[in-house]
């Protein structure tokens, strides 16, 4: 957890292989989950959002295996950052438009 901007921004280009300027968010959470990073652009610069938690830790979804490439939703996200319990969670059934 001790990357800043150019740091983390060189694991998402020659790690992952994914654009930075696209607008997704890529989330680091250190190895005890008890801190997590999120790294966006948001059009004129880079920002990271750093969460450190004081007791607990967050929950991470375990939809996939390849937890390093997983791709998440800004609900679920939002839901690590609260600390709702995602074990048995359902997501009601909403409207998607396909592309």
């Amino acid at each position: 957890m001790r990357k800043s901007f150019d740091g983390l921004c060189g694991l998402v280009n020659n790690e992952m292989d994914k654009n930075l300027m696209k607008g997704d968010a890529f989330i680091f959470v250190n190895k005890r989950r008890t801190m997590i990073k999120v790294l966006i652009w948001d059009r004129t610069g880079f920002v990271i959002y750093y969460k450190k938690l004081s007791s607990g830790s967050f929950e991470l979804p375990s939809q996939r295996d390849d937890l390093a490439h997983q791709e998440l939703s800004l609900a679920t996200l939002m839901m690590m950052l609260e600390g709702v319990q995602m074990q048995g969670i359902k997501m009601r059934k909403r409207y998607v438009r396909r592309a």
